[in-house]
């Protein structure tokens, strides 16, 4: 037996190496701790949220729920404040996604092609914006004063509309593609639209499954410009409904009949709790269905030129 494990290539003696397993072992170990502690305070969360009122105040919850009950939900999602916000951060979220979406690929398509004019110019002069921005003042002077946009959706909308990093990785992706595939449609008659759209979009569906996944998550957990930008309360997104609640010494007047004011202090982080969990779920449905293509998209995207 150790005669044949002598004689084995290299790369498989290491393989059944006791170091390789040790430190396989060390690997899973610690991946595993990081996961616990990643996991726990959601489940803590989810936990609370559940659980009943007489378990909470008397700090029986876990991560397991206690006397299972849906009453903090019922109230969140009964307050009135709740629901129309979160159509709103839905309703920034799509029309944001889309649009940014579209105008990326419109700007990483051209920028993909060598022979492109001011190619060398007009590269380097985008990624310049990743570096140096003109900061929160002028923005907001080009938003309300130049733009006329104070107390407009479109505050939310436009100033993301296009990412750079989001940008270089459509374009790197797009530079992957065999560039006999546009031949062939040129010579049957397809114009730059077509072959965007019809052929190299759908090739590149991998990096565009993360790229919408980076959008959609930067305009959902987008708050500040709505802070500074929206004046009308039912205009606001849901994450400036849940800012208020966070930092609000009272969970927007919640109540609960028969328990002291100390225990208040419980109930009123349960509704946030509630809040949170409601709020993230879009993002977490959205992460299953784009984990198969979000390493190959970001690795095809992402390798140097």
């Amino acid at each position: 037996m150790a005669k044949k494990v002598k004689d084995m290539p290299e790369a498989s003696r290491m393989i059944v190496s006791p170091g390789y397993r040790a430190f396989t072992i060390f690997n899973d170990i610690l991946i595993g701790i990081i996961c616990i502690a990643m996991l726990y305070p959601f489940l803590y969360l989810i936990a609370q949220s559940f659980s009943s009122t007489e378990a909470i105040v008397a700090g029986k919850v876990g991560i397991v729920p206690v006397g299972f009950s849906v009453d903090t939900y019922k109230y969140v999602l009964s307050s009135g404040v709740f629901l129309p916000d979160y159509l709103n951060t839905l309703i920034y979220a799509v029309i944001g996604t889309v649009s940014a979406l579209v105008l990326s690929s419109l700007l990483a398509y051209p920028l993909s092609k060598p022979e492109l004019r001011c190619n060398k110019f007009i590269g380097p002069f985008i990624i310049f914006t990743m570096y140096f921005a003109g900061g929160m003042i002028p923005n907001y002077y080009n938003i309300t004063t130049t733009l006329h946009l104070s107390n407009n959706l479109l505050a939310l909308i436009l100033p993301g509309l296009i990412g750079t990093w989001n940008m270089i990785v459509m374009r790197t992706s797009f530079k992957a593609l065999p560039a006999s595939i546009e031949e062939s449609a040129r010579i049957d008659g397809a114009n730059d639209f077509v072959i965007l759209f019809r052929i190299i979009l759908p090739c590149a569906k991998a990096t565009l499954a993360v790229i919408v996944l980076y959008y959609a998550v930067s305009y959902w957990n987008n708050w500040f410009n709505a802070m500074i930008y929206l004046k009308d309360k039912n205009k606001y997104p849901l994450q400036l409904f849940l800012r208020e609640i966070l930092l609000a010494n009272t969970a927007n007047g919640a109540t609960a009949e028969g328990f002291e004011e100390s225990d208040m202090l419980y109930l009123e982080d349960v509704v946030r709790y509630a809040t949170i969990i409601i709020s993230t779920l879009p993002i977490l449905c959205a992460y299953p269905f784009c984990q198969k293509y979000f390493l190959k998209g970001v690795m095809m995207g992402s390798v140097k030129e």
